[in-house]
């Protein structure tokens, strides 16, 4: 009659303590983060570095053009926070009553010409000119900042119009790196792209060069809080921290 007794006690313990973790798992706090596509290669380290101060807080990021993740959040996508890649979006969203905070830059983008072969970058641009240069992949300059700043710098270059039939248009500057690597003899890509770890058999001055800041409007990466939740404030908050900042210039970024 005891040992029944204890395991009936046993079994109400478990339950309990099922009950107790079900509870747990539902109080896990969520940060949903649209992120434009040059940031995915820092945001794991961002998340990395942000979950070992608050690892209670869960971080789902969604990668995509920042022009399609703007539609995405006006048509009601559920997320919390947005990382653009420039502050035209963020701005837009601010003006129309869809954050809860303004706008700020958290760093600004550098652009880089890439390609998956060893090219003779002494010529600077002027490789594009190369009879052997037939593919050049460039993001979507409609919703990428990145191809926009691509298409200034060859239109102030006075490049655009004789190379302008051998863009490969890619969906986000992400994929603008993997087109510039094995479908594309070249392209312009994010630095930041050049930073991550499965990329560092490129070799700047071999298959890489920076493109001169001189020649495109400074990209101004926006953050914007877009739902007021205590996680959700702080992740935005931490994209200001020194650590953040830190793995941003990292991965090629300044402030």
């Amino acid at each position: 009659m005891r040992s029944f007794k204890l395991y009936l006690e046993d079994k109400r313990l478990k339950k309990l303590f099922y009950i107790v973790l079900f509870c747990i798992s539902l109080s896990a706090d969520t940060v949903k983060v649209a992120v434009a596509a040059n940031m995915s290669y820092a945001m794991p380290s961002i998340i990395k570095s942000f979950n070992k101060i608050y690892p209670d807080v869960k971080v789902e990021t969604v990668l995509g053009s920042s022009g399609k993740l703007f539609a995405q959040i006006k048509n009601g996508a559920p997320f919390d926070i947005f990382l653009s890649a420039n502050m035209r979006y963020p701005n837009t969203l601010y003006k129309e009553n869809l954050t809860v905070t303004k706008p700020k830059v958290y760093a600004y983008g550098a652009l880089s010409l890439l390609s998956g072969q060893k090219r003779d970058f002494t010529k600077g641009l002027d490789i594009l000119k190369e009879k052997y240069i037939q593919k050049i992949a460039i993001a979507n300059p409609k919703t990428a900042p990145y191809g926009k700043a691509a298409v200034e710098v060859l239109k102030k270059t006075g490049l655009y119009d004789s190379l302008k039939d051998k863009f490969i248009y890619t969906q986000s500057v992400a994929q603008a790196t993997t087109y510039s690597i094995i479908a594309a003899d070249i392209g312009f890509v994010a630095k930041s792209s050049l930073f991550s770890p499965h990329m560092k058999k490129y070799k700047k001055g071999i298959n890489w060069i920076d493109v001169p800041t001189t020649l495109y409007t400074p990209i101004k990466q926006g953050i914007v809080l877009i739902k007021n939740s205590k996680s959700s404030k702080k992740f935005y908050d931490f994209m200001f921290s020194q650590k953040a900042k830190k793995i941003v210039v990292d991965f090629g970024y300044s402030l």
